[in-house]
């Protein structure tokens, strides 16, 4: 398999974390991708142009991190990480929806402070996604418990990857300030040897 791969992607870094956790990052080929560049190839495989992109060993090609995530999550013989059924499957879906919302917002304002010309710069659409980050960050700070599975479910994979997110970008300063239970969670599983292997560049 090979995946379309951006350093920094914490969509990719969440399909990258879970085939550490489940023992299928050695089977993943990493090929870079520029979805910025005009003279990427990436749309060929993906119209929407993004990553991760997974291209199958027969030649399919599966997006986005969602779909690829409960793919590989069918390829080994361990616990799921996404349940199969019943009322957990759609704790763990939701958990990640809300910190792929997270990733979302956060991307959204690197964008507008980064990539957006200065006298372009939509303000309020910076306010808007920080406070959507805000909201997120202190309902996941009440809910913790729902992080603390072992083996890591996608969920809290997923909010891991998310958390690294904000403190890459510094999309809302400094998020544990108010939240010291999500902080001393996330400080523990960012050990985890998956997190590790996956950490962006800093510069």
């Amino acid at each position: 398999m090979k995946l379309r791969h951006s350093p920094t992607s914490p969509f990719v870094r969440k399909v990258l974390v879970l085939a550490h956790e489940v023992g299928l990052a050695g089977r993943i080929e990493i090929v870079p991708a520029d979805a910025w560049s005009e003279t990427t190839d990436l749309a060929s495989q993906n119209p929407l142009c993004k990553v991760p992109t997974l291209i199958l060993d027969e030649g399919g090609v599966l997006y986005d991190s969602p779909v690829i995530c409960e793919y590989l999550d069918g390829l080994h013989a361990g616990a799921p990480r996404v349940p199969r059924s019943g009322e957990e499957r759609w704790a763990v879906l939701r958990l990640q929806a809300l910190a792929d919302g997270m990733m979302e917002a956060a991307v959204a304002v690197f964008v507008e402070r980064v990539r957006r010309p200065g006298d372009r710069r939509w303000e309020a659409a910076i306010v808007r996604e920080q406070a959507t980050l805000a909201r997120a960050l202190d309902h996941l700070d009440r809910r913790v418990a729902a992080l603390a599975a072992e083996p890591p479910h996608l969920g809290a994979i997923a909010v891991a990857c998310a958390l690294g997110y904000l403190d890459l970008r510094g999309a809302v300063g400094d998020w544990r300030a108010t939240r010291p239970t999500l902080a001393a969670w996330f400080a523990t599983f960012a050990l985890r040897p998956s997190m590790r292997a996956t950490a962006p560049p800093s510069g």
